[in-house]
């Protein structure tokens, strides 16, 4: 299939299409400032242990705010929220540019700046998440919509690396942050032109601890909910916490410099990027347990090979099946997890979604840059990715039971017949 009716289908609905284009956009200048951001930290400090610190302040509110953020979603108008959050992130570019270009950087306004960011991105992950299915004119539409917002962030590690490492080495960091700023603004004018269906009223708004509890009870109570989430945790844990320690690889292991540093996260991306469109290209969601359990396979052995690779080569092939495994996992769960998700809990979910992988990266990155220190960065990424085949392993052991309960909501939902085939 080809066009709107294949691979770029969810681009048919006017409001999905803005999101692309503005969202597009914003990523290229996220990433550059992610790559940037890393490399001023390790310039200034020479320390692995540092950006393990940065990334734990940056990664640490997701633990804690995300899913008061998925209360909101379910509450509030969604892209209002957006709008907010994204107008924010843009006051964090804007002050984290200033800080640098006037040379009154220090470490400690890196740290305080990551984390502020950290805060903002608790609350807009979930809520982004969540809004997708408000965008897309058919449900059918929503896993190839998924699969395409994937594509658009990992189109961006692609593109933004590459763009982050040429401007560190002519400019400097500073001019980074600001671009960033900058990309902000397309992101916003679409989310303001967009025409939404008002979303269907709720009678009556119970205590936000009561619908964070009922949230809970809810996404950890259904087995194939309980198991996706705590797959993803693992994985974030153990084995996402590579690109904390992508500085030290490329100076110390490749004798690399910035363009190294670019070149290994372009990688990553490039691979992520294949992913998207393989996602994107399937028509259904049938399938969808398999490919889980196989990207994790492929994203701990891609982990390995890089982890004693010193060579320039074989180390960003091994990153692209990083990038294409890890983002193959996250963007399947996604798509599981949004297809039989009932509607009003759906930002709570997505909330649990968002601190399984976001909540866990501080501790990851923590632990990375403690364990770099102490027993090398190889020996570190070695023992996550050994983390990352013990949990690909568990969740095949579980996958027929995991079929087994969502059987009724595909048949139910009309994606299966009634009786139904084996469908994961």
């Amino acid at each position: 299939m080809t066009g709107y009716s294949g691979i770029a289908r969810a681009l048919r609905a006017r409001n999905f299409r803005l999101f692309v284009a503005g969202q597009g956009f914003s990523l290229v200048g996220t990433w550059m400032q992610q790559i940037a951001m890393s490399w001023l930290v390790y310039r200034l400090s020479g320390s692995a242990m540092l950006l393990g610190v940065v990334g734990f302040v940056n990664q640490i509110p997701s633990l804690f705010l995300t899913p008061l953020a998925g209360v909101l979603a379910d509450r509030w108008d969604r892209r209002r929220l957006l709008i907010i959050t994204q107008c924010l992130a843009m006051l964090q570019a804007v002050v984290l540019a200033a800080v640098v270009l006037t040379g009154l950087v220090q470490i400690w306004h890196v740290v305080w700046l990551s984390a502020i960011l950290g805060i903002i991105n608790a609350f807009d992950i979930p809520i982004r998440q969540s809004f997708v299915v408000e965008m897309v004119d058919k449900r059918e539409d929503l896993g190839n919509a998924i699969a395409l917002n994937a594509s658009l962030f990992n189109g961006a590690r692609l593109i933004g690396p590459s763009i982050a490492g040429i401007v560190l080495a002519a400019f400097g960091e500073g001019i980074c942050f600001l671009l960033n700023a900058v990309s902000f603004c397309g992101v916003v004018v679409a989310l303001m032109a967009m025409r939404l269906n008002p979303r269907p009223h709720r009678a009556e708004h119970r205590h936000v601890l009561h619908e964070l509890r009922e949230g809970i009870s809810y996404s950890f109570g259904f087995s194939p909910i309980r198991k996706i989430l705590l797959l993803v945790a693992l994985v974030a844990l153990t084995g996402m916490s590579y690109a904390v320690l992508m500085p030290v690889f490329a100076r110390e292991i490749l004798h690399g410099d910035s363009r190294t540093f670019g070149f290994l996260m372009a990688s990553a991306g490039c691979g992520a990027f294949l992913s998207t469109l393989f996602l994107a290209s399937r028509g259904t969601v049938l399938g969808l347990g398999n490919i889980i359990s196989r990207s994790v396979l492929l994203f701990g052995l891609g982990l390995a090979v890089f982890a004693f690779s010193s060579s320039l080569l074989l180390s960003c092939c091994a990153l692209t099946l990083v990038g294409f495994g890890g983002t193959a996992m996250m963007a399947s769960c996604n798509t599981i997890l949004q297809t039989i998700v009932d509607e009003d809990k759906r930002g709570r979910v997505m909330s649990f979604f968002s601190v399984a992988f976001s909540g866990m990266l501080p501790f990851g990155s923590l632990l990375a840059g403690w364990l770099a220190g102490f027993i090398g960065p190889s020996q570190t990424l070695l023992l996550g990715s050994l983390g990352c085949l013990l949990g690909a392993l568990l969740f095949i052991r579980h996958l027929p039971q995991i079929r087994d309960h969502v059987r009724p909501i595909y048949i139910r939902l009309g994606i299966l017949p009634d009786p139904a085939p084996d469908m994961m």
